[in-house]
């Protein structure tokens, strides 16, 4: 009887626990397009004001790469009322933290202050939207920031040019083809008026979600919202194609010999993939959990502790809102060749192509991703964040709820036929990330 009563009462969490991980949210559109949403979690004194913004590298001009990253630092100049080098000083000064950060499609502000302070977040996100001050003295101050960032994260950073050699190569049509940092040379060609127009088109409320996630109290904040927001005026409708690529049907082979910054070199399979909203993407994240995610991975036991050819292993599915990149590197140890690594990667790919997993795997990799799942709302800044980005490049914000059950729903034969659908050797690019040489 009182293991009946122990099974019942541990169900019994265990349903409370799964209600509990549930995101409430309620949102809706402003006359001016914004769309809004809203989570309220009154267990903390914090609170996140959050927008995201339609626009990444991909909306770029091809002669004018790098703007949307650019952007991402330029909107913290200053507004028409906020003194120029003053933005960081008043988040801080009130108790607040703030970031922002840029993908090939999206960007994305926010501010983490304590509940009392809610109105001040939200002034000064519709100050950034509304009031930027675009001028020359801010344009060249951030031109030299980003030219220090490159610097330090490309140019001077070991392996650090890995993902413009890929992505140049993987995509020969479509604008993920060139990295969010761009080209200098096209930031410096820039003129003023360029950056002025990029800012009215892209910036705007109908290409933007607000998220306001945390302690408040709901009636009061739309007003708030209403009044910060409301009156902003909507931009011209942004008209988006998607450019096709041709595809892979032969082995593309490419040679990059200029990093100063390395001695050991590395080679990176990449096989292009579909988008993050598609059901095959999400199995390709189990795929890469199983080949390389931890010490008992499949590839790390095998070609790092088994056989000790490898002293880095990885594979993970880069996903993006219009196509992919499944992406497979490895550093070799002693004479071992990126020829002998790419083979044993192979060997281990064909396997997951015509063997099922077992029973016990697949549990595992349920386990590894509810657990995921859980982390990444364990915050309310967390859970901002996952609203905007379901919101924004999935069109469905109950994905914050509903998504677990997508990965819960996959099967031993999906993993085993998406392997065989995208991996093979005549869809990929085989990229030699060698040393720079000395000239003599």
């Amino acid at each position: 009887m009182r293991k009946v009563y122990l099974l019942s009462l541990l169900g019994l969490l265990l349903s409370v626990s799964t209600f509990a991980q549930k995101v409430a949210f309620e949102e809706y559109t402003l006359s001016n397009g914004l769309h809004v949403i809203l989570h309220q979690d009154n267990s903390a004194p914090l609170v996140t004001t959050s927008v995201m913004y339609h626009v990444g590298a991909k909306d770029e001009n091809p002669e004018r790469t790098g703007f949307a990253h650019f952007f991402e630092h330029l909107l913290f100049e200053g507004t028409k009322n906020i003194k120029r080098g003053d933005w960081f000083k008043i988040v801080s000064s009130n108790g607040g933290t703030n970031n922002a950060n840029t993908t090939q499609d999206r960007t994305y502000y926010y501010e983490v202050f304590p509940s009392n302070n809610l109105k001040l977040g939200l002034w000064m996100e519709s100050e950034r939207m509304l009031h930027p001050v675009i001028n020359k003295i801010g344009v060249d101050t951030q031109n030299e920031v980003v030219k220090e960032e490159k610097r330090l994260r490309v140019d001077n950073s070991p392996y650090g040019q890995w993902m413009s050699q890929v992505f140049k190569n993987l995509f020969q049509k479509h604008p993920y083809r060139w990295t969010t940092i761009g080209s200098l040379d096209h930031l410096d060609a820039a003129t003023l008026k360029e950056f002025q127009d990029f800012n009215k088109k892209y910036y705007v409320p109908n290409n933007a979600v607000l998220v306001v996630a945390g302690d408040f109290e709901t009636t009061s904040t739309k007003k708030l919202i209403a009044d910060y927001f409301g009156t902003i005026p909507r931009g011209e409708d942004i008209e988006r194609t998607v450019i096709k690529e041709d595809p892979i049907t032969t082995e593309m082979n490419v040679t990059f010999e200029e990093d100063a910054n390395i001695q050991i070199p590395a080679v990176f399979t990449v096989y292009r993939t579909p988008a993050m909203t598609t059901r095959d993407a999400r199995v390709l994240d189990m795929v890469s959990t199983i080949l390389s995610d931890g010490k008992s991975s499949r590839l790390y036991k095998k070609l790092v502790d088994d056989e000790k050819k490898a002293m880095q292993i990885a594979a993970f599915n880069y996903s993006l809102e219009e196509y992919g990149a499944y992406i497979i590197l490895a550093l070799p140890v002693g004479e071992n060749t990126l020829d002998d690594l790419v083979a044993e990667i192979d060997e281990e790919i064909v396997k997951l192509q015509t063997e099922l997993i077992s029973d016990k795997d697949l549990q595992k990799l349920r386990n590894k991703f509810e657990n995921q799942f859980v982390n990444s709302n364990a915050s309310v800044e967390g859970i901002a964040n996952s609203l905007a980005k379901y919101y924004m490049l999935y069109d469905d914000v109950n994905l914050i709820n509903t998504e677990i059950n997508i990965y819960n729903s996959i099967t031993k034969e999906e993993i085993r036929d998406v392997a065989k659908k995208y991996l093979n050797p005549n869809q990929r690019l085989v990229l030699d990330y060698l040393p720079k040489k000395n000239k003599a």
